[in-house]
């Protein structure tokens, strides 16, 4: 094995025990998801008409893409934890690879996803969504999921290490909940107002939620929309290659310089 690899798996355990460390905060964060699928499902699914399907069919893909782009204020917190706390520090001081602790750090987040992932299906399977595409459509929509994901912890990585402090990188990772709202996660585009319309469109977010819902078979890709929406699958690799191929070198080259 090299040593590459070696430091990358010793860096990826190290982020998964800290995650067993704090059972608290990880089941928190995997309820969540489970909780805004009932609250959204059932308080608003009654008041939003959703013609031609059921409103939570409509909501699990959208409730899906939000989750993964939560990486964003994930990664922004843990890297902003490691810096203030000298670890990081420790750790240029070790003849580790550079390349492997933010690499480490993005992948342990994509296993816990992944096992985050199970109880929000299996609730969505228990109010009534279904897969209504194919099977390899359905692991497609899964392994785009968990890319988009990758994408963005690498992004909050980064901002994390550029944080001035721990409470700065929560306050800014908390608001980075407002993307998913500016997206096409809870409700259609097409009744927006052009210009809302067209920023909801550009969002990444909007382009895997359709992805997804296209790949489960549980609504057509629209018409008339942004070149992302309208192109789902293509928009959604391009956007989650892009933000790895900016996000993850910057966040290794700012790991690697030291203060």
């Amino acid at each position: 094995m090299s040593a590459f690899a070696y430091d990358g798996l010793a860096m990826t355990g190290r982020q998964l025990r800290r995650v067993r460390n704090n059972p608290g905060l990880a089941v928190l964060t995997q309820l969540m998801p489970v909780n805004m699928l009932l609250f959204f499902g059932y308080v608003f699914g009654s008041a939003l008409a959703m013609p031609g399907r059921e409103y939570r069919s409509f909501l699990v893909p959208g409730l899906l893409a939000a989750t993964a782009a939560g990486g964003l204020m994930t990664g922004m917190f843990q890297a902003a934890q490691d810096t203030h706390r000298g670890v990081m520090d420790r750790f240029r001081t070790m003849p580790v690879s550079r390349s492997a602790v933010p690499l480490g750090q993005a992948v342990a987040d994509l296993v816990v996803t992944a096992a985050g992932t199970v109880p929000l299906l299996l609730t969505a399977l228990a109010v009534g969504w279904r897969i209504e595409g194919s099977l390899a459509g359905a692991v497609g929509a899964v392994g785009l999921l968990l890319l988009f994901r990758f994408a963005c912890t690498c992004a909050g990585i980064l901002l994390g290490l550029l944080s001035r402090s721990e409470d700065a990188a929560g306050q800014l990772g908390a608001s980075s909940f407002v993307l998913p709202l500016l997206s096409n996660a809870y409700i259609p585009t097409d009744g927006l107002p052009g210009w809302l319309r067209a920023l909801a469109e550009w969002n990444p977010i909007s382009a895997v939620t359709t992805a997804l819902r296209d790949l489960f078979g549980n609504a057509p890709v629209p018409e008339g929309a942004a070149w992302p929406v309208a192109h789902p699958v293509a928009g959604s690799l391009l956007w989650s290659l892009a933000l790895i191929a900016l996000f993850l070198p910057l966040a290794v080259g700012r790991y690697a310089r030291a203060e």
